[in-house]
């Protein structure tokens, strides 16, 4: 089983801080990921040099998964909406159950985003955060998340476990065009 962090500290090295104190500046590039970002604190440590015994400021940097901005792209389902947006609707839907603490919900998150830009009038999409939603949850028997259940006229009609690719959700929802 995959462990998924929440945040991951990155402290500067002892040779990235020595240079801090000769006035010149160095940087770390990290590689660009969608749906996360740096956060940079300040913590106080005893760093010892050659010249003084000072307490220097450390500098770290912390990178934190932005899940609930990127869940913002499809709407979210709820209880009181259910029936109107879900069971009456007219085109196939399809429905990602997920908790915001929930690591592989991340990772599908924009798969899903992206598959409601493509398949726009042909598919609705909606998300269920499942703490909030406990009724809706298990009215439909979800023990694990993400999972994600196709719906046609009302009627469920087929589920996906798990942080699956691109491909396998598509393969499912051309079946109900």
């Amino acid at each position: 089983m995959a462990t998924v962090l929440d945040s991951l500290t990155l402290p500067c090295s002892s040779a990235l801080a020595s240079t801090a104190f000769s006035g010149r500046r160095s940087s770390l590039a990290l590689p660009q990921c969608r749906g996360l970002k740096i956060a940079h604190s300040f913590t106080s440590h005893s760093i010892r040099s050659a010249r003084s015994n000072a307490r220097f400021p450390h500098r770290s940097a912390t990178i934190v998964c932005e899940a609930q901005e990127t869940a913002a792209i499809v709407p979210a389902a709820s209880e009181a909406t259910w029936k109107s947006m879900v069971i009456e609707s007219k085109l196939p839907v399809l429905v990602e159950f997920w908790a915001p603490w929930c690591g592989p919900c991340r990772m599908i998150h924009p798969i899903i985003d992206e598959l409601s830009k493509e398949y726009t009038g042909k598919f609705k999409f909606y998300k269920v955060d499942t703490d909030n939603n406990s009724s809706i949850a298990s009215q439909y028997g979800i023990r694990s998340i993400p999972t994600v259940i196709i719906f046609k006229d009302g009627e469920k009609k087929e589920a996906i476990i798990g942080a699956v690719p691109k491909a396998t959700l598509t393969a499912s929802m051309e079946k109900f065009l």
